[in-house]
């Protein structure tokens, strides 16, 4: 049986939150945490030290509340759904009727690209919806810009205030409508320079020796550069068969950082989730890697085809 506003609701419970003060956040989401320990449900806290910190501090030891590093878990969307999922299924075998999982999703204001969590926002709307999940997405109005917050609205289907008032959404999108026209496209600062090398129709091989090329002034870990290089051979490989050409490789680089745009001439893949769930179809699997490898992707549809944008940065910066 579920508990709360998810009471007769199956699937995956999406609801966003506002909130201006440490005070506001705590109205929002101590409610969400020990109701659900009350109810004896699985309850889930994500969030970064700060956050965790004003939470314990409230509940003290013994709470009941699993509390989880969200610096961590939430670094990559891919990454974090396969963490979610992998919990969400031990929990509902462990006969969980109801889990609760709330976190702070990274965006702009805390200096992470937007793109890849706005797509995250949307599609957990389906790839978590098997589990009985009830899921808590607050935000921060002092940090978070105003285009991320118009997202948020779009993701989640219902908005809860620091006054405990809850309400549908009137602007939620479906997730495949919403990653189809809403996402905007991110651009790194380092794109407004001319590239270190770009490369017209290359081979995978040619793309390959050209990125560890670029190791010499961006010197990052070796974790971090194999990682690029095996996401970029994939992604070129990916557009030579399954794009249109004209393929174009473009890179840059600076100490610690190094940018590549794959662009073809095609529409991309028919799924504009592709990436976030290893799923089948041309190029899937391949894409999904990368989203594991890399420290930021994006893809873009565009009248000049379809871009995807890979960042490897040094972990250890």
């Amino acid at each position: 049986m579920r508990t709360g506003p998810a009471t007769g609701h199956d699937g995956i419970f999406h609801e966003a939150a506002f909130y201006a003060s440490d005070e506001e956040f705590l109205a929002v989401v101590l409610p969400f945490l020990t109701d659900g320990v009350a109810a004896g449900e699985p309850t889930v806290s994500i969030f970064g030290e700060h956050r965790q910190r004003l939470l314990r501090s409230v509940l003290g030891t013994g709470s009941g509340v699993v509390f989880i590093d969200g610096t961590h878990h939430y670094r990559r969307p891919a990454a974090a759904i396969r963490r979610h999922r992998d919990m969400l299924a031990d929990y509902v075998a462990a006969g969980a009727t109801q889990i609760r999982i709330t976190g702070d999703v990274p965006h702009p204001g805390v200096g992470v690209p937007w793109e890849w969590w706005a797509r995250y926002e949307a599609i957990v709307n389906e790839v978590y919806d098997e589990f009985p999940m009830y899921g808590l997405c607050p935000y921060d109005t002092r940090t978070a810009p105003p285009e991320v917050l118009d997202d948020v609205r779009r993701t989640h289907t219902h908005v809860v205030t620091p006054g405990g008032q809850r309400q549908r959404s009137t602007t939620y999108h479906d997730p495949k409508a919403f990653l189809a026209t809403a996402v905007r496209m991110w651009t790194d600062p380092v794109e407004a320079g001319p590239p270190a090398c770009e490369l017209a129709d290359p081979m995978p091989a040619q793309a390959r020796a050209a990125i560890a090329d670029l190791q010499r002034i961006a010197v990052l870990g070796d974790d971090d550069l194999n990682g690029l290089v095996m996401s970029v051979s994939e992604v070129v490989t990916n557009a030579l068969i399954h794009g249109r050409p004209p393929v174009c490789m473009r890179a840059w680089v600076r100490p610690g950082r190094i940018v590549v745009t794959v662009t073809d001439s095609g529409p991309g893949p028919a799924d504009p989730a592709a990436g976030l769930m290893p799923a089948g179809g041309p190029g899937g699997l391949g894409l999904w890697l990368a989203h594991q490898m890399c420290a930021y992707v994006s893809l873009r549809r565009g009248p000049d085809g379809f871009t995807i944008r890979l960042i490897a940065e040094d972990s250890a910066d």
